[in-house]
């Protein structure tokens, strides 16, 4: 070989590492550069954001909070934060270390048995498709009360409410379907457009609920009662009314979910995962109490049903034209909402089909050439959120405790990366001593940490599925939260133990290029 031919053939190489060195470490986890890696800083806080929603949170779930536990329900905000922080810390940890899609999936693979990981994905992904179809009935809470006409189907009451929203649903989701398909660089700009408008509205509306306060900061006490027709007192109510706050505060890990498109990931995912719960803590709590103080009249019972809530509150204390103004926020907040849900959800299938973990994992992995996203995922998404929206028509009973059930779900992925997590930490397999430094890092707090995050999950879990007639209906209905996450884990797992684990392992067409051998290269220190 001349001089030149060896000269050309290490820049050929070097461009290669080059290449290599360019996916963000994707290539140490075997997997090729296949997504378009285009979000920066603001747009991954945004996603997470967006997926958490404050002003879809709170709009949507005030009135559940309120009904069950009166004012008093708002320390069950700080409460829950206080428990999510600690999971989003050790996630934090973890999104610096494996900055790729599907983040449960992928990092409960990385900390447990395949069994462990391909569960957590299952729940999360299932969870998040009916978690979409719930979102996408917010439409219908906040729309008629901007202007009636918005409302579709007769005037808002018994079966017309319910055919309202399903009709307003399917126009969002097919909306976020679309907007899925064609880009993520389209997703992203309307995505951080639509959290940007979020935060602007949610900080003025803080400013002028703040404003026209009437009540002291003692009504912050205020049971309304609610204990002495509870068989476990106050502290029974206290516990269903904050199912409101531990509702909303999920969905942070989307900004990992989203690291395979993110620049830099292991250092811009952990710092939005954590200003993401932060910021939805600050400004939603603020949102909440200044809402309760300014409410005119906190004994309309308006407030605690799904036709008055937050939104009367806005409508009374601000006027008509200024809390409309506001209202129509709410529907922005909630439209990106479903947008960041149905995102996550993708990249879920995406990266759970990549390793053949579900059926026609060929098809679903399958990347779109010129627009760098999965496209057949984001129309079987939307398709089957549109079946589950269904059921609301006729059974809306049924589809308010599957949607109830779907966030105990989550809780449970979650739990599945912070119980293995722990396990590691306790063997002192974690951190791993040859992992890369400089990345964010827990230090001597992630013990005490993983264990609060470990205790706080697993006890929200129960919690949220324990039998009350009050959130679940009566009859079989009680039990929904068992019987359907035991059927759920049953078949699924049933499928993956029969089937899914004797064919696991990376899609040849998305795995890394195998470089010569280099001892420096990251994928030895990883």
């Amino acid at each position: 070989m001349t001089a030149t031919q060896d000269g050309s053939g290490a820049a050929q190489q070097g461009s290669e590492r080059a290449a290599a060195g360019a996916d963000h470490g994707l290539a140490e986890f075997g997997y090729s550069q296949s997504l378009d890696r285009s979000i920066g800083k603001f747009a991954s806080f945004a996603a997470g954001v967006s997926y958490i929603s404050i002003l879809t949170g709170t709009f949507q779930l005030f009135y559940f909070g309120l009904g069950f536990g009166g004012p008093a329900y708002w320390w069950s905000w700080p409460m829950v934060f206080v428990g999510q922080l600690m999971i989003a810390l050790c996630f934090a940890e973890l999104a610096g270390r494996y900055p790729v899609a599907g983040s449960v999936y992928n990092w409960s693979k990385r900390l447990a048995g395949p069994a462990t990981s391909w569960l957590a994905g299952w729940m999360m992904f299932t969870a998040s498709v009916v978690t979409l179809a719930a979102v996408a009935l917010a439409y219908q809470l906040t729309l008629p009360q901007i202007w009636p006409g918005f409302q579709l189907v007769g005037d808002g009451t018994g079966a017309s409410f319910g055919l309202s929203a399903v009709v307003w649903g399917v126009i969002l989701i097919l909306f976020t379907t679309l907007v899925n398909a064609f880009g993520v660089k389209l997703m992203t700009r309307i995505n951080s457009t639509g959290v940007f408008i979020e935060l602007i509205a949610a900080v003025l509306l803080v400013v002028l609920l703040g404003v026209n306060i009437v009540h002291p900061p003692s009504v912050l006490f205020d049971t309304h009662g609610l204990g002495a027709t509870h068989p476990a007192g106050y502290l029974g109510a206290f516990l269903v009314g904050a199912l409101a706050s531990a509702y909303v505060m999920y969905g942070f890990d989307t900004a990992s979910s989203l690291g395979e498109e993110t620049v830099d990931p292991r250092r811009t995912a952990p710092l939005a995962i954590l200003r993401a719960v932060i910021a939805s803590f600050v400004i939603g709590g603020l949102i909440l109490l200044f809402g309760i103080l300014a409410a005119p009249n906190l004994d309309d019972p308006r407030l605690g049903t799904s036709a008055g809530g937050l939104q009367l509150i806005v409508l009374q204390a601000l006027g008509g034209g200024v809390g409309t103004v506001f209202l129509v926020c709410a529907i922005v907040a909630v439209t990106v909402c479903a947008l960041a849900v149905h995102t996550a959800a993708i990249r879920l299938m995406f990266a759970m089909a990549r390793d053949n973990a579900l059926p026609a994992g060929a098809v679903l992995a399958r990347i779109d050439p010129k627009r760098k996203t999965p496209v057949v995922p984001a129309i079987l998404i939307g398709v089957v959120a549109v079946l589950i929206l269904v059921v609301n028509i006729g059974t809306p009973e049924i589809f308010t405790a599957v949607t109830s059930v779907a966030v105990i779900m989550i809780y449970l992925a979650y739990l599945l990366v912070t119980a293995p997590l722990l396990v590691r930490r306790l063997r002192g397999q974690w951190p791993d001593p040859g992992a890369a430094p400089g990345y964010f890092s827990l230090g001597r707090f992630g013990l005490p940490v993983n264990i609060l995050a470990t205790l706080w999950g697993a006890g929200m879990a129960l919690n949220l599925a324990w039998p009350r007639e009050a959130v679940y209906g009566a009859g079989v209905l009680r039990w929904i939260a068992f019987l359907f996450i035991g059927a759920l884990s049953v078949i699924g797992l049933a499928w993956f133990l029969l089937r899914g684990r004797h064919q696991l392992g990376c899609l040849p067409e998305h795995m890394a290029k195998q470089l010569d051998a280099d001892p420096t290269t990251p994928g030895e220190r990883a």
